[in-house]
């Protein structure tokens, strides 16, 4: 890593510039996209003052060299034990900002272009799971209605599971997203501000409009706050959806030994309206998927919908011919 501080411009006001400028001005990325850059960098800044000893205020561009990305990507991988995933994000949005220098100030490509050309990691990707109708009717019973946080959980839940929203969705939600009459919908702000208008079933309508009666009808209120008044974050809506699995652990074994998660239901929700005959670009639309390719993933793991195509094929007759290779090297190509 190069100590020399000017021969390049000062990263300080380089990341300034992509934020202020490039990010929020140019490009308007939604506030979970800069905060999602910003801990990119944080930990990036964080990871060089430990390994080389120098202060983020004074390091230039070349301090950001490829050696010094690869080495914190492992350093993502093995001491934070981050997934690949997580990782690919992490190179993604120096990757942006390497892009928005290079542009900027093209005598720095040999800079950047090294640390664009870095590759996103490839992974496995599993099948997605999902609940069954009867485990979604158990979560759904398992709030205690005798409580306020029981309450707004078992509210929660069904709208959860009616929208399929995402758990930021959910924590996002707003009273005036409401709408009772003369159609009950709500409305969501998604990925990328796109927003979207998702239909209410009668009874999470019903559950809903009991619920108002509980808590402030202040357009800007949480439609599912805590007992401060405020949103609840992330990390509490999971511990409430785990706490009533494992409340209905007994009646329900399989929910037991089952990770249950906010985006567990997303998936459940994406497969019972498929299972139900919903066409799937109406899917892709409530569950606010930029294309319908993404939602094809769920015809992938739903096993009966294999089978049903399955039996409407019949098997070839006659057992297929053996391939027998003609020369050694084919023999050794076939063999690998």
């Amino acid at each position: 890593m190069s100590s020399d501080t000017t021969t390049t411009p000062d990263l300080g006001a380089l990341l300034q510039q992509f934020f202020i400028e490039y990010l929020m001005n140019q490009r308007c990325v939604s506030p979970r996209t800069v905060a999602a850059y910003r801990d990119t960098f944080r930990l990036l800044l964080e990871f060089i003052e430990r390994q080389f000893g120098k202060q983020p205020a004074t390091l230039s561009l070349e301090d950001l060299s490829a050696p010094v990305v690869l080495a914190f990507l492992e350093y993502l991988e093995t001491d934070r034990h981050n997934c690949a995933r997580s990782r690919n994000a992490r190179i993604a949005a120096i990757r942006s900002f390497m892009h928005y220098v290079g542009l900027r100030e093209p005598a720095l490509l040999g800079v950047t272009q090294p640390v664009v050309a870095i590759p996103m990691k490839r992974f496995e990707r599993p099948l997605i799971g999902f609940l069954t109708r009867e485990h979604i009717d158990a979560l759904l019973s398992a709030p205690d209605p005798g409580t306020w946080s029981g309450r707004r959980d078992q509210v929660m839940f069904s709208t959860l599971y009616n929208t399929g929203a995402r758990v930021s969705e959910l924590i996002g939600m707003r009273v005036a997203d409401l709408s009772l009459a003369p159609v009950a919908a709500i409305q969501i702000r998604g990925k990328g501000r796109k927003e979207r208008s998702v239909p209410l079933w009668h009874r999470t309508a019903a559950r809903l409009r009991g619920w108002l009666s509980e808590i402030s009808r202040a357009p800007e209120q949480a439609l599912f706050p805590n007992r401060a008044g405020g949103a609840l974050t992330r990390t509490s809506v999971a511990q409430r959806l785990k706490l009533a699995a494992a409340t209905v652990g007994d009646r329900c074994p399989e929910l037991a030994g089952k990770r249950v998660f906010p985006h567990l239901v997303r998936h459940s929700t994406a497969m019972h309206l498929l299972q139900s005959g919903v066409d799937i670009t109406v899917i892709a639309l409530w569950l606010g998927h930029e294309s319908p390719v993404t939602t094809h993933t769920y015809i992938e793991a739903d096993l009966a919908m294999k089978e049903k195509a399955l039996k409407t094929l019949q098997p070839p007759k006659g057992a297929p011919a053996r391939y027998r290779a003609s020369d050694r090297v084919l023999e050794f190509l076939q063999g690998l």
